[in-house]
């Protein structure tokens, strides 16, 4: 089991920046791979990053490379995504997964955080 824990998440203004946070804990050692995805209102769960902290490998969305960077040390630490330049397009609940590959695949992430919103104002 991993269970998975985000923060960060609050209301602000387009152009400004957000850092969330996913903590996780449990058997992660089993899931290397964290993931960070979106859902606005009436719209499917998107990927948006991801890392995989036993090799480094990043994944980003198009819609927010350049934008976002997505961040972790080991399976112990903080998964981080620091989010700059937001757009009232990121408005969303943002949830951090763990998936034993690399994917940007939904099904591929069987764990899941709580989620936290994110709103941008133009």
């Amino acid at each position: 089991q991993v269970q998975l824990v985000e923060s960060g998440g609050g209301l602000v203004q387009a152009g400004d920046s957000l850092r969330l946070s996913c903590a996780a804990s449990g058997r992660t050692f089993t899931r290397p791979v964290m993931g960070w995805f979106r859902q606005g209102p009436g719209k499917e769960r998107a990927f948006v990053a991801a890392i995989n902290w036993s090799n480094g490998y990043t994944d980003y969305a198009d819609s927010v490379k350049g934008r976002f960077t997505i961040s972790g040390e080991n399976a112990r630490e903080p998964v981080y995504l620091q989010m700059n330049s937001l757009k009232p397009e990121d408005t969303a609940v943002y949830y951090c997964a763990a998936a034993p590959r690399n994917s940007q695949v939904v099904r591929t992430y069987d764990y899941w955080g709580q989620g936290t919103q994110v709103t941008v104002s133009s």
